[in-house]
């Protein structure tokens, strides 16, 4: 059966584009690099991807190109500066749009080769107030930059109008990023499928005298099967004492029966992102403590998700899930003290030490503010972000009995704000125990 491929139409990166012309004005112009390419050693350099604002503005997605938006220019707004097609080089490193392909593929209405950015730049700033260009961020163009401002600034006597101030307008465009498209929903949907069928199929391939690497194989097999070629961000497959290392990494220990394997993974498909988290037993079978600290996170996590609702703050998931976590932590034992004196000093901080979730989009840990004034902000529909409440007890936890030592569990799910319920996207992974120990038998 063929994979449908989900995409986003040209016709709704212009709609992009001209809302944040709108906000700039005639009297602005927007300047926004691509993403460099790095090289990983000697000539092999790392997979190519777009810087996310870029992308989101164009869909274009190689590398040594700018974008640049000057509303009510005459010869057209939407300006590309990308690479020529050159055939020689293409034979090495790829097919390239070329000018030909910016004005017929990604609708500039105006195209050059990068090499003449820096020549075409001065005639673009003239008579321009405020240049939305973030400085800091590559040295080498602000220094392309500022010296097309000085040579404006040199013609002011003849009557030309030097832009007077630089803008940042990455807020203004990850406030536009925070709320999804329709398209883009349904590629996050996708996102989350694939990267629930490799959760399972992890599960499925788990047993005793395994690497966690082994199972990071698994993962990227299912990704690269359904088309996504990448991951979102490094796989964390902890076992054992690594489930209680929030961003562990190594993936290169064996995993031994009694342990809990602690999977945080999520594939990029069409550059958004999934991120998904699952703590299983190595054996297939919950022992009587691990499954004791999962019923507690499992009860917070659904708990949390039930607030994701349109008009609730964004702080209300975290004050149910610590309310829970706490609690659950006193009628262990682990805590003792009452639940809101706890709360209050934040005693379940050493096994509890994040927020609830994050925004998710075409970056991970995806951009937008999360107060307003210095309120937190309300939930609105189209908004995508993770519920992943957790409880790590590390072996270093002397004040607890042994026997709760390096059980970690995480349980991460992507939801979709909507006018109604909230939509969990990735709610084909197993949570339940009964539900996690029948996928592991088959």
């Amino acid at each position: 059966m063929m994979e449908i491929i989900e995409t986003i139409e040209m016709t709704e990166y212009a709609q992009r584009r001209r809302l944040l012309m709108e906000i700039v004005g005639d009297r602005g112009i927007v300047i926004l690099p691509s993403a460099r390419s790095y090289f990983r050693n000697g000539e092999t350099q790392y997979p190519y991807r777009q810087n996310s604002d870029f992308y989101y503005l164009s869909g274009f997605e190689e590398s040594d190109a700018v974008i640049v938006l000057a509303p009510g220019r005459d010869k057209g707004e939407f300006i590309l500066f990308n690479q020529k097609r050159n055939r020689a080089e293409e034979l090495w490193t790829g097919y390239r749009a070329g000018q030909p392909g910016a004005l017929e593929i990604f609708k500039a209405d105006d195209a050059y080769p990068i090499e003449k950015f820096s020549e075409i730049l001065p005639e673009l700033l003239m008579g321009r107030e405020h240049i939305h260009y973030t400085l800091g961020l590559d040295s080498v163009f602000d220094q392309l930059l500022l010296k097309a401002l000085n040579e404006i600034r040199g013609k002011i006597r003849s009557g030309i109008q030097s832009p007077l101030v630089f803008m940042d307008i990455t807020q203004t465009i990850h406030e536009m990023r925070l709320i999804k498209s329709p398209a883009e929903i349904a590629i996050m949907r996708k996102a989350a499928q694939i990267t629930a069928k490799a959760h399972n199929r992890a599960m499925r391939a788990c047993k005793p005298g395994i690497y966690e690497y082994q199972l990071e194989a698994e993962l990227n097999y299912e990704f690269n099967l359904h088309g996504a070629r990448f991951q979102a961000y490094g796989s964390i497959i902890g076992s054992g004492a690594n489930s209680c290392i929030l961003h562990y990494t190594q993936n290169n220990q064996m995993i031994q029966k009694e342990q809990i394997v602690l999977i945080d993974a999520g594939c990029e498909y069409q550059n958004y992102a999934s991120d998904v988290t699952r703590s299983f037993p190595a054996n297939g079978c919950f022992s009587g403590e691990q499954k004791a600290i999962y019923e507690i996170v499992l009860a917070a996590q659904l708990a949390g998700i039930e607030t994701i609702r349109t008009g609730t703050l964004w702080s209300a998931a975290q004050e149910v899930i610590v309310k829970i976590i706490t609690q659950g932590l006193i009628d262990l034992k682990i805590l003792k003290g009452e639940l809101a004196g706890l709360i209050e000093k934040q005693a379940y901080f050493n096994f509890y030490m994040h927020k609830s979730g994050h925004w998710l989009g075409l970056d991970v840990h995806d951009v937008g503010r999360y107060k307003i004034d210095n309120q937190w902000r309300a939930l609105e529909p189209g908004m995508i972000l993770t519920m992943e409440p957790g409880i790590y007890i590390a072996a270093d936890e002397s004040n607890v009995d042994p026997r709760w030592h390096n059980i970690g569990i995480r349980i991460e799910d992507d939801i979709l704000v909507t006018h109604n319920d909230p939509e969990v996207l990735s709610q084909e992974v197993p949570k339940k125990v009964d539900d996690i120990e029948a996928l592991m038998r088959h």
